[in-house]
């Protein structure tokens, strides 16, 4: 409220949440996949199963933790007295496109976390700056122009503004970064799936 950062008309808490729901869902997600073999590598080391199914249960057991997290937001709406309008049919895709860049990162990072154990410690620091180099605690506009080509590289900068458009009809993402939020996450999964599969039997 002091930074004066959320829009005119719009609830603080509201336009808050709206942006950490997504946010919290990526982090738990990517913290979850990037240290899941490490920390089940007793089970890797004893028995044969296919690997890449352990960086996959955060991001899929995630999903479940949205439901709750949609209750509260739901019920913030009530207070408000404000609904979403027709741009909530396009959630399920920004959900997906949140969960298919956790998948693609946390790929990369639980096969660097088991062979460079300081991965683990450098996470947090990692996800921290991740956080601040998307616009959860303030809107994309406020990015100056020479920066917003290198900003737009970030995928969870249209997720976020994805959410804020479906829930709140605000800050439409542009479909040429949305295109490009696509590519680099395609880049990123099968990159990483070609990372994991050539590291998986050193695990």
């Amino acid at each position: 409220r002091l930074a004066g950062l959320t829009p005119a008309g719009t609830p603080h808490e509201l336009y808050y949440l709206t942006a950490l729901v997504p946010w919290m869902y990526f982090q738990n997600a990517l913290t979850g996949a990037s240290n899941s073999i490490v920390e089940h590598q007793r089970m890797v080391t004893k028995v044969y199963f296919p690997r890449l199914i352990l960086p996959m249960v955060p991001i899929l057991s995630g999903l479940v933790d949205l439901v709750p997290a949609f209750l509260v937001l739901g019920g913030l709406f009530a207070w408000y007295g404000a609904w979403p309008g027709r741009t909530i049919i396009a959630l399920p895709f920004f959900v997906l496109l949140a969960a298919a860049t956790a998948f693609a990162v946390g790929l990369w990072l639980s096969a660097l976390n088991a062979k460079y154990r300081d991965v683990r410690y450098a996470l947090p620091f990692f996800v921290q700056f991740w956080m601040f180099a998307s616009p959860v605690a303030y809107p994309m506009s406020l990015v100056p122009p020479k920066w917003r080509a290198i900003y737009g590289l970030n995928p969870m900068a249209d997720v976020i503004e994805g959410f804020r458009w479906c829930l709140l009809g605000r800050g439409e993402p542009a479909p040429e970064g949305i295109a490009l939020s696509i590519l680099i996450v395609a880049l990123l999964l099968l990159g990483g799936l070609a990372y994991f599969r050539r590291t998986e039997r050193t695990f």
